[in-house]
């Protein structure tokens, strides 16, 4: 129970191993939906038709013999919209709630008849008896048709794949770290939409957030709004240095290796170092954004740069990564062609500042190489 009126009716899905087909999830995922107790019932999204079955005995139970009236689609992707069928094979005297471009997505999933469905707008409202459900529109957080509902009765926010995070709803997990992962994997690249939700939600008194993964926020929800808006500007979470490695015989890691060592002695309060070619890409996404500082250390190959860290830097550039200090380490022994490679791809990225003091090692490690390393370390200091 939410509220004395609002239920919860998800389900955990611990079966999955890739959520979206692409990010490791080893606590599993929540798929949230919610149901509205009033003269007139809602329900607030469906799940990934994967728990389909026992999301519809959740339903069944917290209507009590009831039959709903609404079923609210703040989203069409399928992990939350693939029951929608089975929902109304069910309830068929509900209807659909959504707004123009939820009714042409969906048609894309289902072939239904919307005859019956109401379209809603920017500022729209429902009216269930006791309670009022205000409409906001907020395309691109992250697909065009997104949209929230703002209980003004009891003040809360459902807020489709916003403050979401993977796990399922008993792991014991840290909310901000795989809310940033989530956040930065998923909604990264639409930064301004974010902000601009940020906007409407800062008019809004809110006193329970409602997201269609994770956990129900109660408390302390300046720290959640905080976040995300850090996030959503680019802006640097952390204070340190984020170390990027491909490596090809060792060489390469053996010197990012080094640099976290001479990093950490000289008094950086944070270093992470991550292997590309064997490290989860999500995890490393997600640090790339949370440090303010990057190290991209990378061996030469074919004439560019290692596979693992062009995809890297691509998957970069994908999610909208901008507004960071970054340095390279090149390894080559016979043609260092990795810098240029790297350099010419966050070229097209903005705002990236590119250190001078960068490293070329032509094979293995030597002693002038440690002290180019301590010189890129102070400078990144």
């Amino acid at each position: 129970m939410i509220t004395n009126d609002i239920l919860y009716i998800g389900v955990n899905d611990r079966d999955i191993d890739l959520f979206e087909g692409q990010y490791p999830v080893p606590d599993g995922i929540a798929y949230n939906s919610y149901v509205i107790m009033d003269e007139k019932i809602a329900v607030m999204d469906t799940v990934d038709k994967r728990k389909q079955e026992d999301y519809l005995a959740n339903l069944e139970h917290a209507l009590g013999g009831r039959c709903p009236d609404y079923l609210v689609v703040s989203h069409v992707e399928p992990d939350h919209a693939s029951s929608v069928r089975a929902f109304l094979d069910k309830y068929p005297s509900a209807q659909l709630v959504g707004n123009v471009k939820t009714f042409q997505m969906l048609s894309q999933y289902f072939d239904l008849n919307l005859a019956s469905a109401l379209t809603v707008k920017e500022g729209d409202t429902l009216c269930l008896g006791r309670h009022q459900l205000h409409f906001l529109m907020t395309p691109m957080v992250h697909w065009p048709e997104v949209m929230f509902t703002y209980d003004s009765t009891d003040k809360v926010l459902f807020s489709a794949d916003a403050f979401g995070k993977f796990g399922a709803l008993d792991a014991d997990q840290d909310w901000d770290c795989e809310a940033r992962r989530y956040y930065f994997n998923i909604v990264g690249k639409f930064g301004m939409p974010v902000q601009t939700v940020l906007k409407k939600a800062a008019a809004l008194d809110i006193r329970i957030i409602c997201p269609l993964h994770g956990p129900i926020l109660k408390e302390n929800l300046s720290h959640y709004l905080e976040k995300y808006n850090i996030w959503s500007s680019y802006e640097p979470e952390t204070e340190g240095v984020f170390i990027a490695y491909a490596s090809l015989h060792g060489n390469t890691a053996q010197a990012a290796r080094k640099l976290a060592l001479i990093l950490e002695e000289k008094g950086c309060p944070g270093v992470t170092v991550t292997d590309l070619a064997r490290d989860d890409m999500s995890e490393a996404l997600e640090d790339a954004f949370r440090y303010g500082k990057i190290v991209f250390a990378a061996s030469s190959y074919n004439g560019g740069v290692m596979p693992f860290m062009e995809d890297f830097l691509h998957h970069l550039k994908g999610k909208n990564f901008q507004k960071r200090t970054v340095a390279f380490i090149e390894n080559g022994s016979w043609a260092p062609s990795a810098k240029k490679t790297m350099t010419d791809i966050l070229s097209q990225m903005n705002n990236i500042t590119i250190l001078d003091s960068s490293v070329t090692i032509r094979g293995a490690m030597k002693e002038d190489t440690i002290k180019e390393l301590e010189a890129l370390a102070d400078s990144l200091l």
